[in-house]
């Protein structure tokens, strides 16, 4: 028996399509709510961003470096919690997806279907938790916060060039499919808090596009009368951001492909559900081996 804390890189990209899989066959309704609170999930650690970001402009004043730092280290609260409980991110879906299709593990169908539900549950997620927990409670309504959001949606999706934020989807989604593969790759709750939490600080820390987080802070941005529109920002932010997120996750999900899943196949595992996934990993019950 195997005493090493983590999988090895073969292990782990096998794991990765072993929850496609098992995302694959689970109900459509279930997906998508778990979709919705990944939405949630994640907007916690956005909104812990703006509180820091919008709460240190004198800070941000003498030494915008260190706020975009001390604003990165708290985001990855998010993913975390969205790892742990097993919740459904589309930026994530969009790395496991293709390698299990590719490995003819699911069906091609089965891709889009998934990226389609789960981008729109993480939405409803996101945007409920702008509107009600972060608006109409009053969290973000007043100065210096509201301003900062305000000014923020200038910044990150008004001056970059449509070009410019795709290139920043690229190197966000890079880094988080990086961050669930080594939080995969952990075998125990703390080891996967650390291997997910130091990719995400960087890349929030840089400033790279991540469609999800952004369909929370802009969306709030929106909601407070900021300078951006929805049209614009669907034409610009959200399509940008989303197409660069596709070739980021891209960018892990195919050499691990190539480096490491070049003779395995699925076999059974085309037919696993979730619970199935979950036991398999966990190891018989008691009642099972009596």
């Amino acid at each position: 028996m195997s005493t090493s804390s983590t999988l090895k890189p073969a292990e782990v990209a096998v794991a990765l399509v072993e929850q496609a899989v098992a995302k694959h066959n689970t109900r459509l309704d279930k997906t998508f709510f778990k979709a919705v609170l990944a939405g949630v999930m994640l907007s916690f650690g956005g909104l812990l961003d703006l509180v820091i970001s919008g709460g240190s402009a004198g800070l941000t004043a003498s030494n915008p470096g260190i706020v975009k730092v001390l604003a990165g280290f708290v985001f990855p609260v998010g993913l975390v919690m969205i790892v742990l409980q097993g919740f459904d991110l589309l930026t994530s879906n969009l790395m496991i997806f293709p390698m299990a299709a590719l490995k003819r593990a699911i069906p091609w169908w089965g891709v889009p279907v998934n990226w389609i539900v789960v981008f729109f549950g993480n939405l409803v997620g996101s945007l409920f938790f702008a509107a009600i927990l972060s608006k109409y409670d009053g969290l973000m309504t007043e100065d210096p916060y509201a301003s900062y959001v305000r000014s923020f949606a200038i910044t990150k999706a008004i001056t970059p060039g449509w070009y410019q934020i795709l290139l920043r989807g690229i190197g966000c989604n890079w880094l988080v499919c990086i961050a669930v593969w080594q939080g995969t790759g952990a075998k125990e709750t703390f080891s996967k808090i650390i291997a997910v939490w130091f990719p995400v600080w960087v890349f929030v820390s840089c400033g790279f596009d991540h469609v999800i987080a952004n369909m929370f802070s802009l969306s709030l941005s929106i909601m407070l009368h900021s300078e951006l529109t929805t049209d614009l920002y669907i034409r610009k932010s959200l399509i940008a951001s989303l197409i660069g997120n596709i070739i980021g996750g891209l960018f892990v999900g195919l050499p691990a492909v190539y480096f490491y899943l070049g003779d395995w196949h699925a076999d059974g595992m085309r037919d696993a559900e979730e619970a199935r996934i979950e036991r398999k990993n966990s190891g018989p019950s008691d009642s099972e081996k009596s």
